[in-house]
């Protein structure tokens, strides 16, 4: 999908298995009913709001990746990052992939506007197996909190590794540190509540991985599930995205759709009727302490990329 959340990154987007928001971006997790061309502006915002981190990560990747013939965006949601990929390689075909063809449909719409439409295709379909579709193998794949979506990461990291080029590079943003935007004491309710909301979106995370046909439980061990995809772990690095107070108003109205998401799914999650009734708060336009007119909402969080080579 496009995650959250959070990733929220980008994503692949399917029923029950793909993306964004989260972050972390807080993801939705449940898809089977997206509207995906209603949700789209959101998507493409929180990936807007993210780019200096996502942008970081395009120059770390560039550094390795020289003169790359094809960049394959693997679950792209809109094509934000496929843009910053085409920025980053200049000289690459960039191919979007995603299995929501209104997203995709956004991503031609934004390479026709930024410029780099010549270069650019789509396929429409689910990973792993829509990447039969290319042409040619990758030289860069990057796969951006799309992973996590499929059931057996271990089998999908192989299948990535099997549509490299030799000497290509395989990128996975996956993990990371969770989204901070709240300070530890809010002036009212029980101090501490974005630990317990974290602890929260774990429990629905988990259950979203469970629930995921042919899911298979792993040690997310990166480098290690890399290694055995047969390629060589080549680096790790992880990227911060830094939005002190006072918020602009497009990182406060992401915070507040992040709440909202949360909020929706508290009910199940072991949040108590205080911590309800916080976020309730938190969350009234009316409110001088609600995230809509609060001075002190900020945004922090880093996402960690994993990089891999195929040797032969």
């Amino acid at each position: 999908m496009a995650h959250t959340h959070q990733h929220e990154h980008q994503h692949q987007h399917q029923p029950e298995q793909q993306h964004q928001p989260e972050q972390q971006h807080q993801h939705d997790h449940d898809h089977a009913d997206i509207d995906w061309a209603e949700m789209a502006p959101l998507l493409e915002g929180e990936a807007e709001l993210y780019t200096p981190l996502y942008a970081r990560a395009m120059a770390w990747l560039a550094e390795q990746v020289t003169g790359p013939g094809l960049v394959v965006d693997a679950g792209s949601g809109p094509g934000v990052l496929s843009g910053l990929l085409a920025d980053a390689f200049p000289s690459a075909r960039v191919v979007a992939a995603d299995g929501a063809a209104p997203l995709l449909e956004r991503a031609r719409a934004r390479a026709g506007r930024d410029g780099y439409a010549d270069r650019f295709d789509t396929l429409a379909g689910e990973l792993p197996q829509v990447l039969d579709g290319l042409d040619y193998p990758a030289d860069l794949l990057w796969a951006s909190r799309s992973l996590h979506h499929l059931g057996d990461q271990r089998a999908a990291l192989t299948a990535f590794a099997g549509h490299l080029a030799p000497g290509g590079t395989l990128a996975i943003l996956e993990g990371g540190l969770p989204v901070r935007f709240l300070p530890r004491d809010l002036g009212f309710g029980r101090p501490g509540l974005q630990a317990r909301l974290d602890a929260a979106h774990e429990e629905t995370f988990a259950r979203m991985r469970e629930s995921l046909p042919g899911s298979v439980a792993v040690a997310e061990d990166w480098p290690a599930l890399l290694t055995a995809a047969g390629l060589k772990h080549t680096g790790t690095r992880s990227f911060l995205l830094d939005l002190p107070a006072p918020l602009p108003d497009a990182a406060r109205a992401h915070v507040a759709a992040s709440l909202t998401r949360l909020r929706a799914m508290a009910g199940d999650t072991g949040l108590d009727a205080g911590d309800r009734a916080v976020l309730d708060r938190l969350l009234d336009p009316d409110d001088a302490a609600s995230v809509h007119r609060r001075a002190d909402l900020f945004l922090l969080t880093a996402h960690t990329v994993y990089t891999a080579v195929r040797a032969d």
